[in-house]
């Protein structure tokens, strides 16, 4: 069986017609792949040597990545024997994908200011936006979800970010009379960049429904985050989806509607990233692979 056979036909039909066969071939390539651990180091409760220092104690074989020094991509070993780990039980790093950590850090989130997470559960963005700053930002963390917000909280206790607020509540019905110097919308999606081709379900689960469902909210999502967002200031707005409906879409949009623009992302060892071709120059998506899960990033500015 050819392998995008095993994707539903709708969705193998929308990567061809956006990307054309040969990279079609390459993400469906990239959903084949079991991805390393990765995880980043967490500086508010230690520092990059102390943990490089661990690693090479306990013989755990680990790389570096271009773009973060706080970046670890482990080569053999699995979450459960991290877990283990007494620097993993104090909260000194974070599991966490490579894709998922760029956002915060293409955010570039300074202390002194007022950021808005609105969609902040399970919390690795929100613990790395307080890490970034040494906890001197001021973090409203925002979760609808009444069960995923324990998680949330447990997290950001165990990494020790305490200028975290957070709001259980929809983000989108967030009192516009707020302003945010900085915001990060992690937006819920469909998914379409981290589908495994060996799931069983993934016909089943992953659905244009699925799709349609993701984009509506997202459009609310970013309306808002527009209105309580401070003018001439910047925000990020990621997902874990591949598709421009979910992405250079919405964005455009956004730019038109709320008088905003695209501030074009620059990372230092951002060529090490496999990317995808986008749609708005600036704008960055991520290719799956064993390393990175399939990601969409775009940083606005109001006007």
């Amino acid at each position: 069986m050819n392998q995008s056979e095993r994707l539903p036909d709708f969705l193998a039909h929308m990567l061809n017609k956006q990307y054309g066969e040969e990279i079609t071939q390459k993400i469906v390539h990239g959903f084949t792949m079991d991805r390393k651990v990765t995880f980043r180091i967490n500086t508010i409760k230690t520092d990059i040597n102390s943990i490089e220092n661990k690693l090479r104690n306990l013989k755990i074989e680990y790389e570096k990545v271009a773009w973060s020094p706080e970046a670890i991509i482990l080569k053999k070993a699995q979450e459960r024997d991290i877990q283990e780990l007494e620097f993993y039980k104090k909260g000194e790093i974070y599991l966490q994908s490579l894709s998922s950590m760029l956002p915060p850090i293409i955010l570039n989130p300074q202390p002194d200011t007022d950021i808005l997470d609105m969609t902040a559960a399970p919390g690795g963005k929100t613990t790395q936006i307080a890490s970034l700053t040494q906890n001197k930002a001021h973090i409203t963390a925002c979760e609808i979800n009444s069960i995923r917000s324990k998680r949330l909280q447990y997290n950001i206790q165990k990494q020790g970010a305490t200028g975290v607020h957070i709001m259980i509540s929809d983000s989108r019905k967030i009192d516009d009379f707020f302003s945010f110097d900085n915001i990060l919308l992690d937006a819920p999606c469909s998914g379409s960049g981290t589908l495994h081709i060996n799931d069983a379900n993934v016909k089943r689960n992953f659905t244009m429904q699925l799709i349609e469902k993701s984009v509506k909210s997202q459009l609310c999502l970013l309306q808002k985050a527009m209105r309580i967002l401070k003018s001439g200031q910047e925000m990020v707005y990621s997902t874990c989806s591949i598709l421009c409906q979910e992405n250079e879409e919405i964005v455009s949009r956004i730019v038109k509607e709320a008088n905003a623009q695209i501030v074009p992302i620059t990372l230092e060892g951002m060529e090490k990233i496999p990317l995808l071709p986008v749609k708005i120059k600036g704008t960055l998506c991520i290719c799956p692979d064993e390393l990175y899960e399939g990601f969409f990033v775009a940083k606005i500015k109001k006007n």
